[in-house]
């Protein structure tokens, strides 16, 4: 039976909390790691349910994952045999698509099953599998398993266009290229700190990638990667959901380790929503790759309607940080115009916050419009993916009386140990089963 949140809305917070590694940076280094036969120490990874279960799919495939600190990880990818990989687990995340290029690095041929994860709506694999066919991979697919086979492109030198500017296509195709023979310009890559930190690991392993944090990247191709050790950046998703977290219940909270440079414009659109922030502590962060890391110090504001907030790509507003902006907008006086115009199925939290009395309209699959603000009333409510869980954990802070939001699983997915971090900053908040 899934494990739920009960929680006592209508309680200010306070105190200090901290952003961890990113989800979304963790589980493309861990499938790169596995490109050299070298031992590979990957540290400040989130433990969250998307990084168990990648570990576990790697540990099937014969690579050993030993923890050697809480948040560090050694990897030693030295004997890879894919004859038990554990397909359901491949269904059940997103990230398990980046072994089409990892895996066709170090086998000539393998098989996988169709890669799961959030129901967001259409997530077409065509990007992956057109620009992995330029590099040399050529897969097939037969009902729901793909066969993957690694014939090599002739051509020492190629251009590939990515039909979309996607981060995980963006990811493959860097992971499938760095050993590859001659030179390959990518263009209209995604410059996402994803993408840029998974680039920054390849080239200790090795690699030679340049263009770095633009949309045309050049990868000259090497003959062997070595081993490295790495720091994942701090997440840019977690910052964001704990500036509307500390803003929507109208509390004064810090929030430690973000990185200001990977947030400038969902930060300008806190600003525009009229939350109060000031930024403490800014450092270069020795441990990364050039990037100054600090901590933002929230205060208790009267929060007004954005007009219109839409996601773009990279440096635009992040798509996963939308439906928490949206129940932040409930709380601002206004009206606000969400448009996700990426994905079709993730507006199902608009149904869920309008049962605990927001006055939000659905316009289509894309658009809402949300009035505010409005009185919260604690409901049982559904979490349907990952990021509509933390909007739901939110509005129901916000909220008086008991909510219950079923499908805690959803939110493990991306958040390590949510309600315990959430209860040292004062919230009401339990799992049950």
């Amino acid at each position: 039976m899934s494990e739920k949140f009960v929680i006592e809305g209508g309680h200010k917070l306070k105190g200090e909390i901290e952003v961890l590694g990113a989800k979304n940076a963790t589980l493309p280094i861990l499938t790169a790691a596995i490109l050299s036969s070298e031992v590979s120490v990957i540290d400040n990874i989130p433990l969250i349910g998307d990084v168990y279960s990648m570990i576990k799919i790697l540990k099937s495939i014969g690579v050993k994952v030993k923890f050697i600190g809480k948040r560090k990880i050694r990897i030693d990818a030295s004997n890879i045999n894919i004859k038990n990989i554990d397909y359901d687990l491949v269904t059940q995340i997103r990230s398990s698509i980046l072994l089409f290029g990892s895996l066709s690095s170090r086998l000539k041929d393998f098989k996988l099953t169709t890669p799961g994860g959030c129901q967001l709506g259409a997530r077409v694999l065509d990007p992956h599998i057109d620009a992995l066919s330029e590099v040399g991979v050529k897969i097939k697919k037969e009902k729901n398993i793909f066969h993957i086979t690694n014939k090599k492109n002739s051509k020492k030198n190629r251009e590939i266009v990515l039909s979309e500017m996607s981060v995980t296509a963006t990811e493959n195709v860097i992971i499938a290229s760095v050993l590859s023979d001659g030179i390959i310009k990518l263009y209209a890559a995604a410059k996402d700190h994803y993408v840029q930190d998974l680039c920054h690991f390849l080239n200790k392993m090795g690699a030679k990638i340049s263009g770095i944090g633009t949309n045309d990247l050049t990868i000259e191709g090497v003959k062997k990667l070595k081993g490295a050790e790495h720091f994942v950046i701090y997440d840019p998703i977690e910052a964001g959901t704990f500036i509307a977290l500390a803003s929507g219940t109208k509390s004064h909270i810090i929030v430690k380790n973000i990185i200001p440079d990977f947030i400038r414009f969902e930060l300008l659109k806190f600003k525009e929503a009229n939350v109060s922030f000031k930024l403490r502590n800014v450092r270069k962060f020795e441990k990364g790759w050039g990037y100054q890391v600090a901590d933002l110090e929230i205060f208790p504001s009267n929060l007004k309607a954005v007009k219109k907030i839409h996601n773009m790509p990279y440096p635009g507003f992040s798509a996963d940080i939308l439906p928490i902006f949206a129940v932040l907008m409930t709380q601002s006086k206004g009206v606000s115009l969400i448009h996700d115009w990426m994905y079709e199925g993730r507006m199902k939290y608009i149904e869920e916050l309008n049962r605990m009395g927001a006055d939000a309209f659905l316009c289509d699959p894309h658009r809402a419009l949300v009035t505010g603000p409005t009185k919260l009333e604690g409901k049982e409510i559904t979490s349907f993916d990952l990021r509509a869980g933390a909007t739901l954990i939110i509005a129901a802070l916000i909220a008086d009386g008991e909510s219950i939001i079923s499908n805690a699983y959803q939110v493990d997915r991306g958040y390590e140990a949510m309600e315990k971090r959430l209860s040292k900053v004062g919230a009401k908040i339990k799992r049950i089963k």
